[in-house]
Parts: C-alpha cells; structure tokens; sequence
C-alpha cells in the first residue's frame, strides 16, 4: 500500500501540526493504520502502546491477559502510557480501553490533542472478525460484545476526545487528510483563543481595581 504524499517541511501550516496526537477508539476502529499513515503524512513519529507493552514483556496480549488478568494489563498499560506521552511530535495509538481510567484519560489529554476514531459496531465486527490477538473478542456472539463493550466506552472516548472522527466512512487515506484538516483548524483555533485570553489577562492587569489608592 502507498503512503499519502507528506505534507512538506515548508508548507506554513507544518509549524502549526507540531506537538503529539493522540489516537483513541474501540479495537478495530483503525487506529493503528490510520496512525501509521497520518503521522508519515505530517512527518510525526508513530508510536503504539500496545506493541510497545509486547515488546517490553516479549510475549502477545492474550498471554498477559491469561497470567495477569486484566487488571494486570491495566497496569502494564498505564506505566507505558505515563513514558509513551513524553515523546515529542509523536502520534500515538492507544488500546481500545485506555480510556477505562481516570488517570489515563487525564494524562492524554495532558500531552496532545486527542482524536476520537469512531465506528459502527458493525463495522467493528467486520474488522476484527479474524483476529486472534484480541482478548476480550474472543467469545461466540461478537456482535453482542462489542456492543457491550461500545456501549461501556463511548462516553468515556467523547469525554476526552478534542476531535471526533467517524473512521468507517471513507477510504483512510482520505480520512487521513481530513483528520489533518481537522487538526489544522483546531490547533489555529487553540491560538487564537490562547491570544485572546493573554490579552484579557493584560487588561484585567491594568484595571483600576488593581492599583492602591
């Protein structure tokens, strides 16, 4: 598969795209090859919190989940986000329940703009229909546990999300150009409105109230 043609060192709108992007959604919602093609595209760095946990314990995520318990990953996940958000100029794929704690939400808002790749369940379902390394999909209905499992973690994807996306429209490369388009105007937005509360800060400074009498 070809790449989408970077966005070029000199184009104006590059100094605007810098800092990280954080990729949130149900598994199969595409946040790994949407994350891989977005950050070639704006010459970011791709991480993935949960190949970097398979990396670091050298076995694959059902194995934790079948000595450790979920509990067990959940830690596992929370100390490789707590490094993961550090980089710089990164996008990051997170697993699909990250977003389970508070402390997790907390810290990615904290460190990107977080991007919300959301799906239909039945779009989930044909997605992750064959995969195996996906624990908590490995039951007879599929169906019935994503809706569950939608249904546990929408809410919390749209609390910490600064962007929503839908993924199963189109093709991902157009997706990719528009999630960019989005960023672009949320980040000139953030600017703007960071400016104008610099200046009321100023003027509220210098108001009579403000000096002895």
């Amino acid at each position: 598969m070809s790449l989408i043609k970077p966005i070029s060192k000199n184009n104006h709108d590059i100094k605007f795209l810098q800092g990280n992007i954080i990729l949130v959604g149900m598994m199969g919602a595409g946040k790994t090859t949407i994350g891989k093609l977005l950050a070639n595209y704006m010459g970011k760095t791709f991480l993935d919190s949960d190949h970097e946990i398979q990396q670091r314990t050298g076995v694959k995520i059902p194995l934790i989940f079948e000595i450790e318990g979920e509990a067990g990953f959940r830690r596992r996940e929370t100390e490789v986000l707590h490094e993961l958000v550090q980089a710089e100029n990164v996008v990051l794929a997170t697993g699909g329940g990250a977003v389970l704690s508070a402390e997790n939400r907390a810290l990615l808002r904290q460190h990107g703009i977080v991007v919300y790749l959301s799906a239909s369940v039945n779009e989930l379902q044909r997605r992750t229909r064959t995969d195996k390394n996906r624990p908590l999909l490995q039951t007879e209905d599929l169906h019935a546990r994503l809706t569950e499992l939608h249904a546990q973690r929408d809410a919390l994807y749209r609390e910490v999300a600064h962007i929503i996306i839908d993924s199963g429209k189109q093709g991902v490369r157009s997706l990719v150009q528009r999630l960019a388009r989005k960023l672009l105007f949320f980040k000139m937005k953030k600017l703007r409105a960071d400016a104008l509360n610099r200046k009321k800060n100023v003027i509220k400074a210098y108001q009579p109230n403000n000096y002895e009498s």
